[in-house]
This record gives structure tokens, sequence and C-alpha cells, in this order.
């Protein structure tokens, strides 16, 4: 194609070449967007140059060279002067997006289109998918020429917001480090439906083989429905015969056939092993009587006042009640008012012994009731604190003018009785229940109804039952003991990611349940302490009680001597025993011999045959052959 000089330029790209208003370099065109596929890249050469054939620029009214179509929309921008310089600045933080166009671009009569990064800054489009780096046309300075450079994606003005960097890999796997810590442990299906069932703290609501000692309970009690004292129950029977659960199923049937037919009677229960002093006991009693007091008071306060509303309207709704007016119901909403106000809590700590017995003795008598006061391991009350508070609370009867109070004993030990005043003991041991301990078939019916609501169906072998029943009926009929390691095969089992619980899981929850703590720590304790240990094992073990120190040093001086073992002195091995006091695998108590000095009296305090067996597998204390010659000689000596 010729200009009209006659003069060929087919060779120069249109692009750029117009002439342009300078109003127009500062003003984006956004119209100029194309929504076709881009058009090929213009030429990198391409010159804002005049002619060099005629030393002239274009004229701008010649019609642009044609070129093929590619779908590009035409920019509707005005040419800018060809004295006005070309801006090649682009502005800050402009998003170089190869798909938008950022500056001023105008497009030739067939569809090609100048995209620029910035006023004046050209930047070319690709197609999708295109390796090639960011590009941007900016005057070399010097000529005039266009020249290309290529941009490094993190030296020009890149939006982070668009890179994405949580693509996955090649192979769509995410990272090993993303999955959490108990990922993998939820995928496996648990077997207990509801392991709290197996928790000694659940009160079923059927006992098995303990029908005998339930009606006995209830028969005692049942005087309390009828509104008069039931008599004093104690309950004896070793750990695991279901003397607590009777209990409490006992109190819950109780207090459930109180609120039936609307006799004033509940059940207050205190564990004597955690509240075990005279001050805790009545505290906590007290504490619970004031916060049933207030919600009475509000409870009736509310009653009071609608019936005072309704009485204002119609004096004839007091008819059938204890008010012959209006004003003696507000009287009484007064007085319980003032009742509200005067109750407050008993503190931990800190009152005279009497306060808190006189602020309970106030709160169970406020209004008309039967408590009855449930003391579970109620020998260890009386070791820690006397019987004080038995004999406080056994006698209070004869001073309360609207409630009945009922004591209910639970104690292990059958004897505990004979360190009681002998007045306490005659009112406090009115009936006394004695649970014996299960056999091997009763332990079985429990764990049978305990697992059908523990477990989901078709998870037990038969033959679980059977031996978790059987290794607690081995010791003392223990239900406690047997639901324990029934829990504890299913948690093995679930752990070892399987579908049931079979009879190795119980064998091996069996030698999970009878590691003793104190065994381990025998297990884990240093060589020296292991052969001062060692030695007075030995000397029990040939009949000498109260070992005082000096016997253990000789002793433990010839072990070191056998296994080549470095000797201490006898103050460290002191210390040595006071640390095995201290961690309850020994008993040692300093005793003063006269003119002779002080020592120390060691007697062992956890079992001898299997604390020996522990201490002999260690690898350097086995090495001890037919210690008795030690022990012997030392007697000789």
């Amino acid at each position: 194609m010729k200009d009209d000089t006659g003069n060929d330029t087919s060779g120069e790209t249109t692009t750029g070449q117009d002439d342009r208003a300078d109003e127009s370099v500062s003003t984006p065109n956004t119209d100029s967007e194309s929504d076709a596929d881009p058009g090929p890249d213009p030429d990198p050469n391409s010159s804002l140059d005049p002619d060099p054939d005629t030393g002239r620029n274009p004229d701008p009214d010649d019609p642009p060279e044609r070129t093929p179509d590619h779908g590009s929309n035409q920019s509707d921008s005005p040419p800018q002067s060809a004295d006005s310089p070309v801006e090649t600045k682009g502005y800050p933080g402009e998003d170089e997006s190869t798909d938008e166009t950022a500056g001023i671009g105008e497009a030739d009569e067939a569809g090609q289109t100048d995209e620029t990064a910035g006023a004046g800054e050209t930047t070319h489009d690709e197609e999708p998918g295109d390796d090639e780096a960011t590009r941007t046309d900016k005057p070399d300075g010097t000529d005039g020429t266009v020249t290309t450079d290529r941009i490094d994606g993190f030296s020009g003005d890149v939006d982070l917001d668009d890179l994405d960097l949580d693509e996955e890999d090649d192979d769509g796997e995410t990272d090993e480090a993303s999955r959490g810590l108990f990922d993998d442990l939820l995928e496996g299906e648990p077997i207990f439906e509801n392991k709290e069932v197996l928790r000694p703290s659940y009160t079923p609501h059927k006992l098995p083989h303990r029908e005998e000692q339930i009606n006995n309970m209830a028969t005692i009690l049942v005087t309390a429905l009828r509104g008069d004292t039931p008599s004093n129950i104690l309950i004896y029977g070793k750990t695991g015969t279901g003397k607590t659960a009777s209990a409490k199923f006992v109190s819950e049937e109780l207090e459930t056939t109180s609120q039936k037919y609307e006799v004033p009677c509940e059940v207050q229960y205190i564990n004597c092993e955690v509240t075990d002093t005279q001050y805790r006991v009545l505290a906590q009693l007290a504490n619970k009587f004031i916060e049933q007091n207030e919600a009475y008071i509000e409870d009736r306060l509310e009653e009071l006042g609608e019936l005072r509303d309704a009485a204002a309207e119609d004096p004839s709704e007091l008819e059938g009640t204890d008010f012959g007016s209006v004003a003696a119901v507000e009287n009484e909403i007064v007085t319980l008012e003032d009742d509200l106000e005067e109750f407050a809590p008993v503190p931990m700590t800190g009152w005279p012994t009497d306060r808190v017995y006189s602020t309970f003795f106030d709160a169970v008598d406020y209004h008309e009731r039967v408590v009855v006061i449930m003391l579970d391991e109620i020998d260890k009350l009386v070791e820690k604190s006397g019987d004080d508070t038995l004999y406080n609370l056994s006698r209070m009867n004869s001073e309360l003018d609207n409630s009945r109070v009922s004591i209910m004993g639970i104690s292990n030990d059958l004897k505990f009785t004979d360190f009681l005043d002998p007045r306490v003991k005659s009112s406090l041991g009115e009936e006394e229940i004695v649970f014996p301990p299960y056999d091997a078939t009763q332990l079985r019916d429990i764990l049978q109804h305990r697992a059908e609501t523990a477990f989901k169906s078709d998870t037990l072998s038969e033959d679980v039952i059977p031996l978790c029943a059987a290794f607690a009926a081995q010791e003392h009929g223990d239900a406690r003991r047997a639901l324990d390691l029934l829990r504890t095969a299913g948690e093995l089992a679930e752990r070892d990611r399987t579908e049931t619980v079979e009879e190795t899981h119980v064998r091996k929850a069996q030698e999970k349940i009878e590691l003793d703590r104190v065994v381990e720590v025998v297990r884990t304790l240093p060589t020296q302490s292991k052969l001062v240990l060692y030695a007075t094992i030995l000397l029990e073990k040939n009949g000498v009680h109260n070992i005082n120190t000096g016997e253990v040093f000789n002793i433990y001086k010839r072990l070191c001597e056998e296994i080549d073992a470095d000797v201490l002195t006898q103050r460290r091995v002191t210390d040595l025993i006071s640390e095995l006091d201290m961690l309850g695998i020994v008993n040692a108590v300093v005793v003063s011999k006269g003119r002779y000095g002080r020592t120390k009296e060691i007697n062992l305090s956890v079992p001898l045959d299997e604390t020996e067996a522990v201490l002999l597998s260690d690898s350097r204390v086995g090495q001890v052959e037919d210690a008795q010659p030690f022990v012997q000689a030392r007697f000789d000596n």
C-alpha cells in the first residue's frame, strides 16, 4: 500500500502511529476491552518515527493499512497530536493482567488493538496458556524506538491476590502435614454406644442380684413417705458389692415417689472420703438446704402474689386458705422476703463450728420435710474427725420442730463402729444391711445387662463377658473391677481398630489393670536406689523388722561389691532411703536410741515378692547370685 506521495508504507505497523489528543492520554477508556480472543502480538519493532522515505509523519487522514480482523473492538479514543510527547510512565499499582486494558489503545480498521498497562505503556495480549512473560513497550530514549523488555513476575506491579498459593501438586494430593492429629483415629468405627454405662458413677435402672438388699432399704425408708422418721441404717460390704449403687437407686425411687404423693421428702448424698471433717459436712449440708429454702420462698412468694391480686378483686378467693384478709397475705409476703434476705451461705472455712451447726439446724428446720442424709465412706469421717458429727446428727431430731432427719451410713469396714461412742453406736446402728460379694455367675449377669447398653450390637465375642466375670470373681467378687475390665478391653479393641472385642483384649486389659503404679516406680528407679531397696528386702526376708540405716548400709556395700558398682557413703544411702519413703515404697521413721543417737527404722510399704521380682528383672541387680550368704555373714559378724 502506498501513501499520497507514492511511498510504500505496507511495512509499517499502524500500532500507536495515529495522532492522539493530549487529554486522551490521562483518561483510560474501558470501552476498548475485548471479549473476543486476543489477536496476534504487535510487532515489537513498531516505530513512532516519521516515514524514512518521505521524512514526514503519516497523514492522520490517510486510511490505515488493513490487517486481518481478529475480533478485537475498535477504540473510540481521539488521536494524539504528533507534536505531543508519548507518555510512558505507568500508574503505580495498575493491574498488568493481559486480559484487561489499563491504558489507552487504538485498534485499526481491521480490528487490531493496542492495550496499554499505563497511560502510553503497552502490554501485549497473549493467547491463554502462553508461557511468555508479560512485556512492556517503552521508548528507548535515544532514537524513539520502542523496545520490549521482559518483566520478572516479582519485580513488577503484581497483585499477590491473583496468585494461587494453595495449588495442589500435579498428582492432586494434599500435603500430609495438613492432616490433624486425630484424623486417623476418628476414621475407625466406634465400638461403644454409651461408655458411661460402664463407669462406677452410673446408677442403672435395674440392679441384678441385689433385690433383697434393696427391698430391705425400701421397707425401712417407706415410713418417710408417711411423714415419720425412718430408722438409721448402716450398710456394710466390700468394695464393688453394689452398696452405693443400691443406696442411690433406692434414694431416687424415694424422691420420685414423694413427688408423686406430694410428700416433702429428700435425700442428701455426701462422700466422706472427700468431705472428711465435721465443719465441711455441716457446711455442705447447710448450703444445700439454704439453696432449697431460697427456691421454696421464691415459689411461695409467687403463689402469694397471685393470691393477693385475685383477692383484691374478689375476697372470696381467700376462702379455703390460711388467710382471712388481703392484709394477712401482705404480712406473709413481707415475712418471706425478710427470711430470704437473712439466708447467707456458709463459707468453707472461717466460722466457728457451733455457728455452722446452728445455721445448718435453722436451714433444715425451716419448713416441714423428711431428710435422709447418706454418708458414703462414713468410716473415713470417723477416722479423721471422730464421732462428734454422727453424735450431733443422730441427736438433732429431739430438737427439730418441722423436719425429721435420718442417717444412712455406708462403709467398707465392718469394725469401724467399734471405735464409736456407745451412745452414737446405739442410735446410729438401728438397722444394718450387709452386702455379700458377687460370684462369677452374678457378675456375668451384671456385665451382660450393662453391655447391652454400653456396646453396639455384635461387637463382643462370646468369651469376653465370662472371662471378665471370672477374673473379677477370683479376687473378691468386685463388680466395679469387672466393669473396669470390660471397659478397658473395649478401649483396647478400639485402639487396635478392630470391629469386635476378643478374648485377647480382655487378657491385655487384665495385665494393664494389675500393673501396680508402685511396682512401675520400682522398675524405673536408678541402680543405686534399687540396691538400697534390695538390701531392705533381703533383711525383711530373713526376719529382720524395724530395720535401721546401718543394717541396710552393710548389706548395700556387699551388693555393690558383688556387681562391681560404686559404693556410696552412708549419708548418701540415708538420702536414698528418704527418697524411697517419699515415693511410698518404704516407711522410714526417725527414732531416738537415747545415748546411742537417732536412727531411721525402715519397713517395706509394697508387696515383698512382687517388688523383689521387679528388682531382679534389672540387668545389673539380676547379677547378684545367692544373696543369702551376704545376709548370713552380716548376722555372724
